[in-house]
């Protein structure tokens, strides 16, 4: 007998399904709670007619500050990045992540100075810190930042996070959420091994999200895990029950037309193996350090946002 709910509607049972994008149209299709950003997206965001007089505002609003080309250019992203948040807000009932320049990945001050330019921009046009998450990269630096942060009101998105250490870290500083990659850790073992097939529930990044839910749950972590960059369904189904995933609009689709049963597989009631750690900047750097692919992937990641970030910061200043 064919089921009459899609996987989709059964995941929002036990999940929040936020959506991975800055496309509103994709957003106002699959109705997410929250909706996520980052530099790659909101250069895709920036190729798209709609966004057009948006960037052209982000520019002539960053001319009016003033300042240096520099800081222009970074006032106009800055913009841009508020301005799409800003209608995204209009359609979903939760948060938008905002990310913080990833050039900063390794300045603990300056990313809390960014933050909140981000908050006070936001602020500016009357959307309260309530309805944001501030997204910034697992490192060292970017957790003590998040650890500032909260404490001060402000709530965190810890993303590129690709190791235990880094999880067990970001639940110690208070985040408020984290945002672990699985299917940039199943791209690494399938270039670093000959293994090039995992089934579902044994796909190294589902092992690490579960490893890290089960670690969240038993030491009673207040700390929101949502699994992040997927590469197929079968990955979104075996973390089924997690607090929240963000799914691109292209797997949203795959979900809302399957009709096949989809169960439940991560529960506050599984324990996990793992003592509980508390990491000093010393043995955090080591455990980075010892796991080659997180130490890769991280500094990937870094790289490619910076990329993003700089494409975007050209296309603003052709704009100019």
């Amino acid at each position: 007998m064919t089921n009459t709910r899609s996987k989709l509607e059964q995941l929002r049972e036990m999940t929040d399904v936020v959506a991975d994008s800055g496309d509103i149209e994709a957003i106002k299709k699959y109705a997410p709670m929250d909706a996520t950003t980052n530099p790659s997206l909101m250069l895709k965001a920036a190729a798209l007619p709609h966004y057009q007089t948006l960037l052209a505002q982000a520019v002539s609003s960053a001319a009016k500050q003033g300042g240096d080309s520099q800081q222009q250019l970074d006032n106009a992203s800055n913009q841009f990045s508020v301005a799409i948040g800003q209608e995204i807000l209009a359609i979903i009932p939760g948060r938008v992540s905002t990310e913080v320049d990833a050039r900063l990945s390794f300045d603990t001050e300056a990313t809390v100075k960014k933050a909140r330019q981000i908050i006070e921009l936001y602020g500016s046009n009357g959307i309260g810190p309530g309805r944001i998450l501030i997204k910034i990269a697992s490192t060292w630096e970017g957790i003590k930042a998040a650890e500032q942060l909260e404490k001060s009101g402000i709530n965190c998105n810890l993303t590129l996070l690709f190791g235990f250490s880094q999880a067990a870290a970001c639940a110690d500083a208070g985040a408020f959420l984290i945002s672990p990659f699985v299917g940039r850790i199943l791209d690494w073992h399938k270039a670093n091994s000959e293994q090039q097939e995992y089934a579902p529930l044994e796909d190294p990044g589902v092992v690490s999200v579960t490893n890290i839910y089960n670690y969240y749950k038993t030491y009673n972590y207040n700390t929101v895990i949502m699994g992040a960059s997927f590469r197929n369904t079968g990955e979104i189904e075996a973390l089924a029950g997690c607090d929240r995933l963000t799914i691109s609009p292209t797997l949203l689709e795959e979900l809302a037309n399957d009709y096949d049963d989809l169960p439940r597989r991560l529960s506050d009631k599984n324990k996990s193996v793992l003592d509980k750690t508390v990491n000093s900047e010393k043995t955090f750097r080591f455990s980075i350090n010892s796991d080659a692919m997180a130490t890769e992937k991280l500094a990937e990641g870094i790289r490619n946002f910076v990329s993003d970030q700089i494409k975007l910061e050209t296309l603003l200043k052709g704009l100019r």
